[in-house]
């Protein structure tokens, strides 16, 4: 499965599955959290409000992807 068969599908997303916003190209590293909306470290990103956005761009959740296919 590539990243961008992965687009908008939350639910296949694990725990340490780093996402590409595929607007601005701004990656969510579940490792890193979010300081912007004050996102703990080891929050994954299927877990993230549902009102989590882009702290770049400002872009949807549906917008990002996995990155990889490590699978």
């Amino acid at each position: 499965m590539s990243a961008f068969e992965n687009f908008g599908k939350r639910e296949t997303v694990s725990d340490d599955d780093q996402m590409e916003c595929g607007i601005c190209w701004h990656v969510y590293d579940p490792a890193e959290g979010d300081p912007v909306w004050q996102i703990a470290p080891g929050t994954s990103f299927a877990v993230l409000p549902e009102d989590w956005r882009c702290p770049n761009c400002d872009a949807l959740q549906s917008k990002f992807m996995r990155l990889g296919d490590g699978r």
